[in-house]
C-alpha cells in the first residue's frame, strides 16, 4: 500500500535512517510532520538546518559549540580544568549538569567500544583525552554501566597507569528511594562489593 503513495514511502525510508528513533514511532513521527502546521514545519526545519550551520564539536572536549564562540566548558574560568569527566555522549553531559554537582569539565568519547559494531577505540575520541590526561589531576569514569560502557572505560584506564592521574567512575549502587527486592541481582551485588563508611 504504501509503494503506491511514493512521497509517504520517500518521508517513511528517511525517518527509518534515523537512529535511535524506533520503528514502531516511525509512523507516528510521520503523522506528527505531515499534519503540521506549514509555518510550523517550515519553522522547524529552519532551527534544524541553522543548528546544523552554527554548532560544531569542540576540538578540546568534543562536546557541542557555537561555531563563533569559544566552547562553554573549556573556556570557563569557574572550572577546574585539570578534573576530567569523560562520558560517551553529549547527552550524558547534560544529565550530569542538571545536577549542578560537577565543577570541572567534560570529555565526550563520541561512543564505546564495540568491535560487534566495528567501533575499535581507533574511532572514539580516546588519544585526545589521554593527550588532555597529560596535565589533569584527575579522570572520573562517567560511561554506562553495560559490557561495552565498561569495557570503555578499562581500556582507557590501562592507558592511563602510566600516569600519576587519579583515575575514578561515579558511585555505583541501589537508587535512592529503592527496596532491595525491586533491584537486579548484579546491582545489588556491585552495591555490597563497594560499601562505604556508614
Amino acid at each position: 500500500m504504501v509503494e503506491q503513495l511514493p512521497s509517504l514511502s520517500r518521508l517513511l525510508r528517511a525517518l527509518q535512517r534515523v537512529p535511535y528513533l524506533a520503528s514502531k514511532n516511525v509512523y507516528r513521527v510521520t503523522s506528527h510532520f505531515l499534519t503540521m502546521d506549514p509555518k510550523q514545519l517550515a519553522q522547524f526545519c529552519a532551527v534544524l538546518q541553522e543548528a546544523q550551520a552554527s554548532l560544531v564539536l569542540c576540538s578540546v572536549c568534543y562536546c557541542w559549540q557555537e561555531r563563533q564562540s569559544a566552547c562553554i566548558f573549556c573556556s570557563a574560568t569557574d572550572r577546574a580544568q585539570d578534573i576530567i569527566c569523560v562520558v560517551e555522549s553529549w547527552k550524558e553531559l547534560m544529565y550530569l549538569e542538571r545536577t549542578k554537582g560537577f565543577e570541572g569539565v567534560y570529555h565526550v568519547l563520541g561512543g564505546v567500544i564495540s568491535p560487534l559494531e566495528g567501533i575499535g577505540p581507533e574511532d572514539l575520541t580516546i588519544q585526545a583525552l589521554l593527550k588532555r590526561a597529560e596535565t589533569a589531576k584527575e579522570i572520573i569514569f562517567a560511561t554506562s554501566q553495560t559490557p561495552e560502557g565498561e569495557a570503555t572505560a578499562a581500556y582507557i584506564a590501562h592507558k592511563l597507569k602510566q600516569t600519576p592521574v587519579a583515575v575514578t567512575c561515579l558511585a555505583r549502587g541501589l537508587p535512592v528511594g529503592s527496596s532491595l527486592d525491586s533491584i537486579d541481582r548484579v546491582t545489588v551485588y556491585k552495591a555490597l562489593a563497594e560499601r562505604r563508611p556508614f
